[in-house]
């Protein structure tokens, strides 16, 4: 129920339709317009498709001086969340509040246990990069990390990719991301440099789009050869690329789902959210504020950084 999410705001939603200041509204033509006018500026403003139900409970008093509190059931099938809003008691204005755990929230604690580095493994500024090997814009944000980003910064900042295959529009990405496992199993090294390799040749890989086994084979195939160029355990290498283990890419995943992300490239640098494949100095800009942030001083910004920067990607 991705649609059901809430924005982060506080939301001052204005209805002309008045009503009398009471906790209970009687049931009349007015307050059934009302209603109806909360319910469809609830769907305008989270979005909501028309497959989703609206319900709105019974006011109550809120701890608020002028507002009442009106519970409002989103449902759909057999899921639903209720939502707790503020509505003042002459029934023209609505408002939400909503409270963030700054412990526990998913942005704050991914899981990098274990996943390749690249950078300075001890630094205090960590880009996390949830990445789909198949997609363009992947291999956009990726160019835009390495070499430039990773120079500019040198040892200020690492990076960590997480796996983040679209399987529905791209038919190879997630065979790829388990083979980058079978890299990242028994070297860091070999892990980046598959990952470099797809990124830039994701040409070679797609071939005529037709034909997903020539796909998975050349995906092998590159495996191989990074293997053998890295000296890695061949036969190992092999037993893994066989078993297909999705394990820890559907892992992955369920985090991304549980962040609420719906296209990638997505990066969080120290909790900061990027979406899509923002030009690099958009980028850097999140990048200098976590520094500050940890006590680090940025290293120098060309002026023309911000002004040459294109219009973000779609």
């Amino acid at each position: 129920m991705s649609q059901l999410r809430l924005f982060a705001v506080l939301l001052a939603l204005c209805l002309t339709a008045g009503c009398k200041a009471q906790t209970s509204i009687p049931d009349s033509p007015s307050a059934r317009e009302n209603d109806r006018r909360v319910e469809m500026m609830v769907r305008s403003h989270f979005g909501l498709t028309p497959d989703i139900s609206v319900a709105l409970g019974a006011r109550k008093p809120s701890n608020i001086p002028g507002y009442d509190t009106l519970p409002v059931t989103l449902s759909r099938e057999s899921q639903s969340q209720s939502i707790d809003f503020l509505i003042s008691t002459d029934g023209k204005t609505m408002a939400r509040l909503q409270s963030f755990d700054l412990v526990k929230d998913p942005m704050f604690n991914i899981d990098v246990a274990g996943r390749p580095v690249r950078g300075n493994p001890d630094a205090k500024v960590t880009v996390i990069n949830f990445d789909d090997l198949q997609c363009p814009y992947c291999a956009r944000m990726h160019q835009a990390l390495y070499p430039a980003t990773f120079n500019r910064y040198k040892n200020q900042v690492r990076f960590i990719y997480k796996d983040f295959p679209l399987q529905s529009i791209h038919p190879w990405a997630t065979h790829a991301a388990v083979d980058s496992e079978c890299m990242a199993a028994q070297s860091t090294t070999a892990y980046w440099d598959y990952v470099d390799y797809l990124h830039a040749h994701g040409e070679e890989i797609n071939g005529d789009g037709n034909d997903a086994k020539k796909s998975f084979d050349a995906l092998d195939r590159i495996a191989r050869q990074q293997a053998t160029l890295a000296h890695l355990d061949l036969n190992k290498l092999g037993g893994c690329l066989a078993a297909q283990d999705e394990t820890p890419v559907k892992a992955s995943l369920k985090e991304a789902e549980d962040l609420g992300l719906e296209g990638a490239p997505a990066l969080y640098i120290n909790g900061e959210r990027i979406n899509g494949a923002l030009p690099t100095p958009y980028v850097w800009m999140a990048i200098d504020r976590a520094l500050r942030a940890v006590g680090e001083v940025p290293p120098p910004s060309p002026d023309s950084d911000v002004k040459s920067a294109a219009k973000p990607a779609q």
